[in-house]
């Protein structure tokens, strides 16, 4: 027989078990447009968490203060004091491959203006931090280097602050908040950032010049860590080495000695976070492929019932003339037809299920091609795979004993 015959016998075995046929393709459905769905939101979050860290800063380098080694015990990066504002001026001046530099000193503190107050992220800074973190003033300006000099009590705040300690519409530049009781002036509000990676709200955020935190409100002569951004992303390694050369100088650190500092880089940190959502996203399209495997195990089951109620017609088919290869054919193009649809109708579920999460729970998705032909071919190798053994014992049947059957 040739195909378009065979085909179309498939299609009337199909249509007359519209329900049965629905039901064994509904693991299938499942099964593709879970994995579609969760390849989706698996790469939603990885390209939400990448532009994330792009948006901390450009071609970032953190320097942190080294770990204490306290009677044998040690600590945690960061727990010692080991860095301070002549470091990061020294790595301005004398690493040709960093462009901004910027130590930071930070607290928390309360914040109050008028009857209202909040507690926020108190940073102090350079004003190459604005460039490094890629922070814009959308109302007011910046603090400049005089205040910088003069540990002038003048701050830029994040959206978060401004809505959280001044009435709506009320105008804020010009007026004073309190912060641990010492008056600021507010020359700035930044431009809303929104969370970052790790759910923190980063306009949660008071931004003063460093030697004021330093001076006023920290009383320390150290900083808790050195932002710097390198010339371009290919120089970050170099000056990750310029940086580490200076500072084990300046730090007096021997030849074989552990440094007293350490050097996080935003490719790092990325490498990192995407390494991770690789890992879940491969975890969530297994889980979900297990509902393939479980659709194509009912359709093998569908269709050796199916081969078991047909046998007499598949003993009369031989009877007249039809090999086993026109019978193996035609079972295997039902099997086929059925993961085929199942798989269309699981994209379509997918899509679907994509763009709800999408909407309703405003979660990052990002539905790729390839997931979509993998799926649909999958479901096609699941009918094939799954089809072959029913369709071959239906071939296999012999037709006088197939017509005896009841």
């Amino acid at each position: 027989m040739n195909p378009v015959d065979l085909l179309r016998l498939a299609l009337n075995s199909l249509k007359r078990n519209k329900l049965r046929t629905f039901l064994t393709m509904l693991g299938i459905i499942i099964g593709v447009g879970s994995v579609i769905a969760m390849l989706a939101i698996g790469n939603g979050s990885k390209e939400s968490i990448q532009a994330q860290i792009a948006g901390l800063g450009t071609n970032v380098v953190i320097v942190f203060p080294g770990s204490t080694n306290t009677g044998g015990v040690k600590g945690d990066a960061g727990s010692s004091q080991s860095l301070t504002q002549e470091d990061a001026d020294a790595i301005k001046k004398r690493c040709p491959s960093i462009q901004y530099a910027s130590p930071i000193a930070m607290t928390r503190g309360q914040v109050v203006a008028g009857s209202k107050n909040c507690r926020s992220a108190i940073y102090g800074v350079y004003l190459d931090y604005f460039p490094i973190r890629n922070l814009k003033v959308v109302d007011g300006n910046y603090f400049t280097e005089s205040d910088e000099r003069s540990a002038s009590k003048v701050c830029v705040l994040g959206q978060t602050v401004v809505e959280d300690v001044f009435e709506k519409d009320a105008e804020v530049l010009g007026k004073f908040i309190r912060i641990n009781n010492i008056p600021f002036k507010v020359i700035g509000i930044l431009e809303k950032k929104g969370q970052n990676t790790f759910g923190q709200d980063q306009d949660d955020v008071v931004i003063t010049p460093f030697s004021t935190v330093q001076k006023r409100v920290l009383a320390s002569n150290y900083v808790q860590q050195i932002l710097l951004s390198a010339t371009t992303e290919e120089l970050i390694p170099r000056a990750t080495d310029e940086v580490t050369l200076l500072l084990r100088a300046r730090h007096k650190t021997r030849e074989g000695d552990d440094s007293d500092f350490s050097i996080r880089t935003q490719t790092e940190i990325a490498s990192i976070v995407g390494s991770t959502s690789a890992v879940l996203t491969i975890l969530l399209a297994s889980i979900a492929s297990i509902s393939l495997l479980v659709g194509g195990i009912g359709i093998m089951n569908i269709m050796l019932v199916s081969v078991t109620e047909r046998t007499k017609e598949i003993g009369l088919r031989m009877a007249v003339g039809a090999k086993g290869s026109d019978v193996l054919m035609q079972f295997l193009i039902e099997a086929m037809l059925m993961s085929l649809l199942g798989g269309l109708l699981g994209i379509a579920l997918g899509l679907l299920a994509s763009y709800l999460v999408s909407n309703l729970l405003q979660w990052p998705v990002a539905v790729q091609p390839a997931s979509i032909v993998i799926s649909f071919v999958f479901s096609a190798g699941i009918g094939v795979f799954f089809g072959w053994y029913p369709a071959r014992k239906a071939a296999q049947l012999n037709p006088i004993d197939a017509l005896r059957y009841e």
